[in-house]
């Protein structure tokens, strides 16, 4: 038999991150919450909780989250049909759903379906962000219910939807090129120009690179963990970064940025997974996602 309570209690202390705001959400001690957690740890055999500021889950913490999820929205939607199984004295929590997806996605088009799906939905929202090529790594590891996604393959227990294709162009300023490429983007004048690099699972860069000249090539970087400010670095000469289409059209129409090389994007498809057991409840969610997804994303004609 499942104990609830102590699910619950482990569930509250990983999405408020501390023992004491857990229990203001479930309307008991601290002291309670610590021996709730405690003794399920006990009875699992398993650290669930990893102690600090904030509180993390482990990744069995993270799985017990995930039903915790589920049992939330099966519990709304039993209490829609029978509303007189709620306990009006009782502290009615909202399920917070648990999604991956990569910056570029959430600088560009992904918060406009999240708007579009919290504005008629009962559910709160705990966006993480990740590399496009490793948040499927969050839904194996149970930390999340869905994710947006460059792995075409399936994941096991979930559904998989095609977005559309996220277009990346080698954008620099027209000064930064004059300085660093006088006579042409060669692959000798890619190794001494400074690049942008969002952080060390960023293969963008890289990528157009193997793709423009056919090699892999060394090259130095600037580290810069933002979308908005890889746009803002490449306008200020800082230097060359893969920006996405949607962030540079007008900069690119006014000539203050410029492709080192016209006519190479590099093409990155987009993928929404989503937890096979939460996907027909979350029906609306996927919809928004691929409806924004097709709107705002390229498709791919061939």
């Amino acid at each position: 038999m499942l104990d609830y309570p102590a699910l619950r209690a482990v569930a509250s202390v990983v999405q408020t991150g501390s023992f004491e705001r857990a229990a203001t959400i479930l309307n008991v001690t601290p002291s309670a919450i610590s021996q709730r957690v405690k003794q399920l740890e006990e009875r699992l055999g398993t650290v669930l909780i990893v102690r600090g500021t904030p509180c993390t889950a482990t990744e069995k913490g993270e799985w017990l989250c995930r039903h915790m999820e589920n049992v939330g929205m099966l519990e709304a939607e039993l209490l829609g049909q029978l509303p007189a199984l709620f306990d009006p004295d009782e502290p009615r929590q909202r399920v917070t759903l648990q999604i991956a997806t990569n910056a570029d996605s959430l600088g560009t088009w992904f918060v406009e379906a999240m708007a579009n799906f919290a504005k008629n939905a009962s559910y709160l929202l705990n966006i993480a962000v990740d590399d496009q090529d490793h948040t499927a790594e969050w839904l194996e590891r149970g930390r999340v219910i869905a994710a947006v996604t460059s792995l075409e393959k399936p994941i096991r227990g979930c559904r998989r939807f095609e977005l559309g294709i996220l277009r990346y162009h080698a954008t620099a300023s027209p000064d930064f090129v004059a300085r660093h490429f006088p006579d042409g983007v060669t692959a000798e004048a890619i190794r001494n120009a400074p690049t942008l690099t969002f952080n060390q699972k960023d293969r963008l860069q890289s990528g157009w690179i193997r793709q423009t000249f056919g090699q892999d090539l060394d090259h130095p970087t600037h580290w810069l963990p933002s979308t908005q400010s890889f746009v803002e670095a490449a306008l200020s000469g800082m230097g060359w970064g893969m920006n996405p289409t949607q962030l540079t059209r007008e900069h690119f129409a006014s000539g203050r940025l410029v492709e080192l090389v016209p006519g190479t994007p590099l093409d990155i498809p987009l993928y929404w997974q989503i937890n096979r057991l939460a996907a027909d409840r979350l029906a609306e969610l996927t919809r928004e996602v691929v409806t924004v997804a097709k709107r705002r994303l390229y498709c791919d004609q061939t």
